[in-house]
């Protein structure tokens, strides 16, 4: 017998029973309760994002994904690429699914009839609706919330960070790998006594600077690494601002999820290496480093959806000119790929590395262009 005052237990076989129930009534169309919310959802906004679907029925990116991919997959949901922005999906119900469409809401209404018997059940719905409303707003910090971000640094203006624009460019704190050339450690190995800049203070400074920049990189560090990223990167949007995000590719799902939010317009991926050197050349394990987040990456900004830039810095010890055309190979052809000189920062993790000279950069770059005709050198 369960006791009726214990709320967690109650909550837990309502939903059990609930799901229970339609597994069971939605068999004949092989959907399961953990596809129908998203069904409902998508039949009743069409059109929307996988972003949008996330957001409103407050399931996480994966989830929500695997979920939609099995509608489609069965033939009730369609995908299709939003007319002006490639970067977006939008979601559609199709005929198979209009087709059974009323059942399942009959099912919804058994439900509900089954679920209200002795009692005011109309009472119960506000209240449950009240409970989820504080639920979501006491009990889990808000996503909105960007002052847990770490912000290492600020460039105040900058005419080289974003392509033909004034920026200015914000370091986000901490990274996943540990390039021995890295020029600013101190964004790696975060010291204990560093001091961040406040969240809000970074948007105080762009609110002054509206009428002076035009652009804001964002940078690391890994950006990506950081949670509540994108809610950062949407005030800074509200401001007007042109954004573009600098990574090290190796978050491949959250760089698809910041670049389909549609709030940034430009994407700037280092390949370190060839991926024989790869994990050397980023100070990791080779047995541990998995090289096919980068790949994925790669293909995914190659497929469009974005205007984005690929980049290497050159470093003499890591980089012999045929590792430079093995990795224009890899990379194949696209509009922007920079050979970087490397300058030693003062401050890097690891010491004793040299540049190339600036004719030795010519020369490499020559090579590069077999494969990748547009590349450019930067630094020189």
């Amino acid at each position: 017998m369960v006791d009726k005052s214990a709320f967690l237990l109650n909550l837990s076989v309502l939903y059990r029973n609930t799901q229970k129930y339609f597994d069971k009534v939605l068999v004949p169309y092989e959907i399961g309760s953990g596809q129908l919310i998203f069904l409902l959802c998508i039949n009743e906004n069409e059109g929307l994002t996988m972003q949008e679907l996330t957001n409103m029925t407050e399931v996480d990116k994966g989830t929500t994904t695997k979920s939609v991919q099995r509608l489609i997959d069965q033939g009730y949901v369609r995908s299709v690429q939003d007319e002006t922005d490639r970067r977006v999906k939008r979601l559609y119900t199709t005929a198979k699914a209009s087709a059974i469409m009323n059942t399942i809401y009959d099912c919804r209404t058994e439900m509900r009839t089954a679920l209200a018997k002795d009692m005011d059940f109309r009472t119960f719905e506000n209240m449950l609706g009240q409970a989820a409303d504080n639920a979501r707003n006491s009990l889990v910090p808000s996503q909105g919330d960007i002052s847990p971000l770490k912000i290492g640094g600020l460039m105040r203006m900058s005419l080289l960070d974003y392509p033909g624009e004034v920026a200015c460019t914000v370091f986000m704190s901490g990274c996943n790998l540990k390039c021995p050339f890295c020029h600013n450690r101190d964004l790696v190995f975060i010291p204990e006594n560093y001091e961040f800049i406040e969240p809000e203070e970074i948007l105080s400074f762009l609110e002054k600077r509206k009428s002076l920049l035009d652009a804001v990189c964002i940078s690391g560090g890994e950006a990506l690494l950081q949670k509540n990223l994108i809610s950062l990167v949407r005030r800074i949007r509200e401001l007007g601002y042109l954004i573009k995000l600098d990574t090290n590719g190796c978050y491949p799902e959250r760089l698809q999820e910041i670049v389909e939010s549609g709030l940034i317009d430009y994407v700037a991926m280092d390949v370190k290496n060839t991926p024989e050197k790869y994990a050397a050349t980023v100070g990791m394990n080779k047995e541990s480093f998995d090289i096919e987040p980068i790949r994925r990456s790669m293909e995914y900004l190659k497929s469009g959806v974005i205007p984005f830039e690929f980049r290497t810095t050159v470093v003499r010890e890591f980089h012999s000119p045929e590792d430079l055309e093995e990795i224009a190979g890899w990379i194949g052809h696209c509009e922007h790929y920079y050979l970087q000189k490397f300058e030693d920062s003062g401050n890097m993790i690891q010491s004793g590395f040299t540049a190339y000279e600036d004719e030795e950069m010519k020369e490499m770059l020559q090579r590069v262009r077999r494969y990748v005709p547009a590349a450019e050198l930067r630094g020189i």
